[in-house]
């Protein structure tokens, strides 16, 4: 038996047909969202139903459930994305399931990519989680006795806007010093002073010996070890799982995290909360789409 993902972005559609039991990707689909002539909303919601439609002519059985992860914060009932100002214009309040004409799960997108690691990836079997996407801003999720927590006006989980120096100007929810601010994509060049556009650019630099790309990246991760060490002390988690496009810098990442997160990890009795990076790449929103659509229809 399958389900449908599917993950809505600025950039891409990207959408899988998935084995409900065992996690294999029957098979996946990428679409852009716009094209070169047309960037209405009524040609990426069509592409949405052209895909939906594709995928479900592969499936060799019935379709028990469709996800969709899109940037934003959903309703109650998870129908539709309820807020997401400023991107995809005409995706407030509008209903998959009636433009569809199925039952569609609606789930944030750093949400979706928690649960495609808690069901199918790093933090499979494990119950409480704590997940970070690392990349242009900072999302995240939690995972409390194996469900998602999404919490009052599925604001939960919104763990980049966390502070981490309350000294700093304030982000774009209005926190100061937040964790995004301090190492997400988006504030390379302002944190930089102009000399790097992206932590692709920083990371080259780093690896070449640069003073002031060391100094620049490794307080970014101190700050991250900082965040990541509050977000331990509020859930007590099994495990921290990353995500993202920055977790692509693997070991110049993890070594001085681990190295920062021995000096501020509460650690009773030496028990230390592993941290992990995710097992899924850019399919991570729409593997996770169709994990929601699976556990919430059950």
């Amino acid at each position: 038996m399958n389900a449908i993902g599917i993950d809505l972005g600025g950039t891409w559609i990207k959408g899988v047909l998935m084995d409900i039991y065992t996690g294999e990707i029957v098979k996946q689909l990428y679409h852009p969202t716009n094209s070169d002539t047309d960037r209405s909303d009524a040609h990426w919601k069509q592409a949405v139903a052209e895909t939906v439609a594709d995928l479900r002519q592969h499936s060799p059985g019935p379709v028990k459930a469709i996800g969709l992860s899109a940037p934003g914060l959903p309703n109650d009932s998870n129908q539709y994305i309820a807020f997401m100002p400023g991107r995809l214009q005409g995706l407030e309040g509008f209903h998959w399931g009636h433009f569809l004409n199925d039952r569609v799960f609606v789930v944030n997108d750093a949400h979706a990519a928690l649960m495609a690691e808690s069901r199918f990836g790093v933090a499979k079997a494990h119950k409480n989680v704590v997940m970070l996407t690392l990349g242009t801003g900072v999302g995240g999720g939690i995972l409390i006795d194996g469900k998602l927590h999404q919490g009052a006006f599925q604001k939960a989980g919104h763990l980049g806007h966390i502070t981490v120096d309350s000294e700093s100007e304030r982000d774009i929810t209005g926190v100061p010093g937040s964790l995004e601010d301090a190492i997400g994509n988006a504030t390379i060049e302002k944190r930089s002073l102009g000399r790097f556009s992206s932590t692709y650019q920083l990371l080259e630099a780093y690896k070449r010996g640069d003073y002031f790309a060391q100094w620049l990246w490794l307080t970014s991760v101190r700050k991250l070890a900082v965040g990541v060490s509050s977000l331990i002390n509020c859930f007590s988690p099994e495990l921290v799982v990353l995500g993202g496009g920055i977790t692509q810098a693997e070991d110049d990442l993890l070594l001085p995290l681990a190295e920062f997160m021995s000096l501020y990890e509460w650690r009773p009795g030496g028990q230390s909360t592993p941290v992990r990076i995710a097992h899924f790449g850019d399919m991570a929103g729409a593997i996770g789409a169709a994990s929601f659509a699976i556990q919430t229809s059950l």
